[in-house]
């Protein structure tokens, strides 16, 4: 970001918007159809060839597009209180509601989660609809090369309308108010960067660290070397890491382990640290449950118990790492409590995680000090905001980011002519 550069747009001259908004995203399509709609003329920039790349990816093709129990609980924030407004003036029934004036069709696929019935598609054009009837200009394949930073008008006259001023791969452009809407790291392929903390740090924001959230975790080679025969299966544990549980379903990959329990609980994670599984969520008591199994088939196996539990893979491949062979009745009460302790609470050691190149979300981010909580306008710079994934609010997984876009993006209330 440089200052001061000579001002000529497509035609030689800059062009002029009340709001220009950098990505085309969810908040920032969703910004750009509210700010539109108000009345303000609206250009949106992003670098990618298509808008909505997320979205498109996003819940296996068909986007969990909201959930409908978001609180400010399921944020990860240097300051938790920071997203409560915004989520309480725009709530997913809004969402759902122009959802459904679009008709686009829904399903609950778990407690709160609406994802398209058909494909993600629907949403990136319902917005698209939005913004074209609001007016939006969406300028794709453009890169945003310099930011002025730089009052306009006479000295000591402070910020005036119109002081930002951008050029671009496609010329240069003027904003009366100017938004980030840029994300995170998360998913670099799909164009992710590190645009708009630069931006950030040169107006004198604070930028939280950043780290990849929402990612499968790598495994030791110890973990690695039993685990891996094992890519494909899912079970249902319980996962803990950082004092945070989720109960949901874990997958095993050769990569290391995934799912939703895993993914959910990386955001609270810290490297160096253990993650514990608890195998069996679903039994209060292992060890009274073993203690009947032998008694009433002390032939039996724990393997054959397991498989009550587990696929006959998982369940052979416990049996055979912990040592676990044998009639139940030559296990002592001992041998069938550390058994059961194992399984309640398996604790392992991630050698890290997959990082950015996988990750959902990316958590840290711009420092929300510096951001209104009601129109999410940067403090000391007047017409400068930020919202949705580039500040640092990251929700769990379910849905709750996307909300959080929706709700930052319309929170910016401000956003008009």
């Amino acid at each position: 970001m440089l200052r001061g550069f000579s001002e000529r747009g497509r035609n030689g001259m800059a062009e002029q918007y009340d709001v220009v908004i950098i990505g085309a995203g969810a908040a920032g399509l969703m910004c750009a159809a509210t700010a539109g709609y108000r009345g303000a003329s609206v250009l949106v920039l992003d670098h990618a060839n298509k808008p909505g790349k997320k979205i498109l990816m996003s819940g296996g093709g068909r986007c969990n597009f909201t959930n409908l129990n978001t609180t400010q609980a399921h944020f990860v924030s240097a300051n938790p209180h920071f997203c409560k407004s915004a989520l309480s003036r725009y709530t997913p029934w809004h969402f759902v509601e122009l959802v459904e004036r679009h008709g686009i069709e829904h399903v609950e696929k778990a407690p709160g989660q609406l994802f398209c019935a058909d494909s993600s598609k629907a949403i990136v054009e319902m917005l698209l609809t939005e913004c074209e009837w609001a007016g939006v200009r969406i300028r794709l394949n453009t890169a945003v090369t310099h930011i002025n930073d730089q009052p306009v008008g006479k000295p000591g006259a402070g910020r005036a309308e119109g002081a930002f001023t951008l050029r671009t791969s496609e010329g240069v452009v003027r904003a009366g108010k100017l938004v980030i809407a840029s994300g995170g790291l998360s998913i670099p392929s799909m164009g992710a960067s590190p645009f708009g903390y630069k931006v950030a740090e040169q107006f004198g924001l604070n930028v939280l660290p950043t780290r990849a959230a929402l990612v499968p975790f790598t495994l030791q080679p110890a973990d690695k070397a039993w685990l891996a025969e094992l890519s494909g299966v899912s079970a249902e544990v319980c996962a803990e890491a950082g004092g945070r549980s989720f109960s949901e379903p874990m997958l095993i990959t050769h990569r290391g382990l995934s799912g939703p329990a895993m993914l959910q609980v990386s955001a609270f994670w810290q490297a160096g640290a253990d993650v514990t599984v608890d195998w069996l969520p679903m039994l209060a008591d292992p060890y009274a449950a073993l203690l009947e199994e032998r008694k009433q088939h002390p032939n039996g196996t724990v393997e054959r118990w397991l498989r009550s539990f587990f696929s006959q893979r998982l369940a052979a491949a416990l049996v055979a790492r912990f040592d676990w062979r044998g009639p139940l009745q030559h296990h002592a009460n001992e041998h069938l409590a550390s058994i059961a302790a194992v399984l309640k609470g398996w604790r392992f050691k991630p050698s890290g995680t997959e990082g950015y190149r996988t990750a959902e979300v990316t958590l840290g981010g711009v420092d929300t000090d510096a951001v209104s909580s009601k129109t999410f306008e940067v403090k000391t710079v007047p017409g400068l905001y930020f919202i949705g994934e580039v500040l640092d609010v990251t929700g769990q997984l379910g849905g709750f980011n996307f909300q959080w876009a929706w709700a930052s993006a319309v929170a910016a209330n401000t956003v008009d002519s």
